[in-house]
């Protein structure tokens, strides 16, 4: 198929499943009435069924599984919180604005939109020109604002709307920002992650688990991005709903003692190396992964096999999701690993959990800017004698030689390794003085024998005070969510043929409602029996929706499987009734006492729907 029509396709489908699902009202455009706001969506009775499935899955597969320390923290952070984890300073896309409008884009979407119409919309476009928009496609996260602004106007990319010209890219922060209180003095942010609440209560989690490493720490909650231009539904939202784990490790032990649960799990990665090759995503077993390096570590390696089990779990086709690596370019200068998990669907491979390995950043960070020290300690059983390498600045020296720079410079100093203070230590006793690179300054100073002091001493520890490294799996809850309704979404001809019918096969565990119950006609006596199944179900915990409309059974079945419904209850009788399965459409026939501790069986995942079809006499409409 040429990729013209490919696209045409994938735009046919998005269509056919988001028209399903604002109609259904699982989700709808937010303040509709005044024209809707572009990234804010509300859930309706479908869809926060669904969501709320989904969370309380993540919370059994990884809350209670792991035994994490969950903690619910403010949306509003305090300034000084986003300005030491780097998000007041960094947290920015970069934006170009339609000169004669004003209307504001975001630079590298533009870029994107323009090759990849290209690629799949030019049948003429040479090899040459395919090879090169590609390239830019491959190296788009890693371009600068520079680059960004002579590609667009190299291709001559214009405001999609009016055809404008536009402006250079500059940056823009993605944070929504407020003031607490009323004086204005004390600004805030809406947090644009849930990280940092977990962050700033290290300290007193590590005490609350009895000052022992491992830990974790999750929070499932609100999050805010001012995105630029949000488009693609839910994928690309201002206020979205974030499940994070923070777990906590021994930077120089980051083994798993539940590794060997999930080592055998092999699925779709795709490494840096074979990314950077050209290669396409192959099935690689998780521990070998781990062995060969691939994988950094046991942690991070047992964290991706859990993350592929609740996906495909929830219902997303596991030859549909991929764990990409980051490329060296992606990666924070402090990260160890990083790998994301892929869903595909219409918009293409969409990044919907984050699973880093972030090293001990950021409480490093939290520590420097606030005072408070966030480590952990390890006791020896017997003091343990130790070289010690003791960095003392001359802060009088310095501050003469540097003035305003001199923190900077003894900030730097203070943070050298053991190598290159002892290379330092050499030269400064040869020369007299050394070449020093001050990163925070960006240039090379001279350092004098006079300005620091070099030494290693012999001590005696009883303890080893450390920061704990972190290892961070990152939920986005509405894109799991978007790519679960498209990889469930079917259509089957309707029983006369005449027409298509959609239905979402979710499994019984995330769909929003578990059965229905029909009265097969307006009878009373099937009506009383209908309001008892519905009074067993309530003593279970199923959710279930009753109709006893006088509507056709096949059009109320219809109506149903278009919500998902898994199971449907047809009472036919005043002893017996029919459940009716959404996906194979058979049907059993069960004692009315019986149906409700069936339904509760298949749809907790007890027994699959092959073996109450084995138990109970089948039924033919």
């Amino acid at each position: 198929m040429d990729p013209a029509q490919e696209a045409q396709n994938r735009e046919t489908f998005r269509q056919a499943v988001t028209n399903t699902l604002e109609r259904r009202l699982f989700y709808i455009p937010s303040f509709k009435i005044y024209r809707g706001v572009a990234g804010l969506y509300d859930y309706g009775p479908p869809g926060c069924a669904v969501k709320s499935n989904v969370l309380a899955f993540w919370r059994q597969h990884f809350v209670l599984e792991e035994n994490m320390l969950e903690v619910d923290c403010p949306c509003v952070t305090p300034e000084a919180v986003l300005k030491a984890s780097g998000h007041v300073d960094k947290f920015t896309d970069l934006m170009v604005k339609d000169e004669k409008t004003g209307t504001c884009y975001r630079a590298d979407h533009l870029l994107k939109d323009f090759c990849k119409d290209k690629l799949e919309r030019d049948p003429n476009l040479p090899a040459e020109k395919a090879a090169e928009f590609r390239h830019v496609l491959a190296v788009l996260d890693d371009l600068s604002s520079e680059e960004l602004g002579a590609k667009i106007k190299e291709y001559g990319i214009t405001a999609p709307d009016t055809k404008n010209p536009l402006s250079a890219p500059y940056p823009f922060n993605l944070m929504f920002q407020t003031s607490i209180g009323p004086s204005g003095v004390s600004p805030g942010y809406m947090r644009p992650e849930t990280a940092q609440g977990i962050f700033v209560n290290f300290k007193d989690l590590y005490y609350y688990n009895g000052n022992k490493l491992p830990f974790a720490a999750a929070q499932i909650g609100q999050a805010f991005r001012n995105e630029i231009s949000p488009r693609q539904g839910l994928l690309r939202v201002r206020e979205f709903t974030l499940a994070e784990i923070e777990h906590f490790v021994d930077p120089e032990d980051k083994s798993h003692p539940k590794f060997p649960d999930v080592a055998n799990l092999e699925f779709l990665m795709f490494p840096r190396e074979d990314q950077v090759a050209g290669r396409s995503a192959r099935r690689i077993n998780i521990g070998e992964a781990v062995a060969q390096g691939v994988v950094n570590n046991e942690t991070l390696g047992y964290f991706i096999g859990r993350v592929y089990l609740f996906l495909t779990h929830l219902g997303i086709d596991k030859d549909r999701l991929r764990f990409r690596q980051h490329l060296a370019n992606e990666m924070a200068h402090y990260a160890a690993d990083c790998w994301d998990a892929e869903i595909e669907c219409s918009y293409g491979w969409i990044e919907c959990v984050g699973i880093a390995d972030r090293s001990a950043y950021d409480l490093r960070a939290h520590t420097d800017k606030s005072g408070v020290p966030l480590v952990a300690h390890e006791k020896f059983p017997e003091p343990r004698e130790v070289e010690k390498l003791i960095i003392v600045p001359a802060k009088k020296e310095l501050g003469l030689a540097f003035k305003g720079n001199q923190k900077m410079v003894v900030e730097a100093l203070e943070a050298m390794g053991e190598k290159e203070a002892m290379e330092m230590k050499e030269t400064l006793e040869s020369k007299g003085e050394a070449a020093f690179n001050v990163c925070t300054l960006d240039k090379v100073v001279t350092i004098k024998k006079n300005m620091v002091s070099i030494s290693k001493e012999i001590k005696k520890e009883h303890q080893r005070v450390f920061t704990p490294s972190v290892i961070e799996p990152s939920f986005g809850i509405g894109r799991i969510i978007y790519c679960l309704y498209e990889h469930s979404f079917n259509t089957r001809p309707s029983r006369d043929g005449d027409e298509q019918m959609n239905f979402f096969s979710f499994p019984p565990l995330v769909a929003p409602i578990k059965c229905t119950v029909f009265p097969l006609v307006q009878n009373q006596q099937y009506e009383e029996v209908a309001r008892q199944i519905a009074r067993s179900l309530t003593v279970y915990g199923i959710s279930y929706k009753i109709d006893i409309t006088g509507t056709s059974i096949g059009k109320r079945y219809a109506r149903t499987d278009e919500l998902g419904v898994p199971f449907a209850i047809t009472v036919d009788s005043a002893s017996s009734v029919t459940i009716r399965e959404r996906d194979s459409k058979q049907q059993i026939r069960v004692n009315v006492d019986e149906v409700a501790s069936v339904i509760k069986e298949v749809t907790d995942g007890q027994s699959t729907w092959g073996d109450v079809l084995w138990k109970y006499p089948t039924h033919s409409s």
